[in-house]
């Protein structure tokens, strides 16, 4: 399966119209890209912008599209997984509705189903609009 891939339903666990990716734009073992298109359904577009929670939403679900994509291409079930604690996160910008976000998680370390990532949001315009460094956790 070539890249990039506009049906992503298969590699997260979130269903609409909780899903907050759409397209997976790259991948490699240690990082990946995705992008979002902000649209007038989402349940986090208030006022023509997508809120923070949403945001942070987006971020982890791109965390969650590396496990995804990662044990699809093993052949494997993705095992569930859990935002085990956020150690920071910063929302410099909303981004506006219609607009496409694009998203890239950098694997630093990962150890015994236990991940820690650091992932970035970006705007049209390749502005940096959230920042987040978290762990996730697979469930056993």
């Amino acid at each position: 399966m070539g890249l990039p891939i506009t049906d992503i339903s298969h590699l997260i666990p979130q269903k609409t119209p909780f899903v907050m990716v759409d397209t997976l734009l790259d991948f490699t073992a240690d990082k990946i890209v995705s992008s979002f298109t902000i649209l007038d359904t989402n349940l986090f577009v208030k006022d023509n912008y997508f809120l923070e929670s949403g945001l942070i939403e987006n971020l982890a679900q791109t965390v969650a599209l590396h496990t995804g994509y990662d044990f699809f291409l093993k052949g494997e079930q993705a095992p569930t997984g859990y935002i085990g604690s956020i150690k920071k996160v910063e929302v410099k910008k909303l981004p506006k509705l219609n607009e496409t976000i694009t998203t890239e998680a950098s694997i630093l370390h990962e150890f015994m189903g236990v991940t820690m990532v650091e992932v970035k949001a970006f705007n049209q315009d390749k502005e940096e609009i959230a920042f987040a460094q978290m762990k996730t956790v697979i469930a056993s």
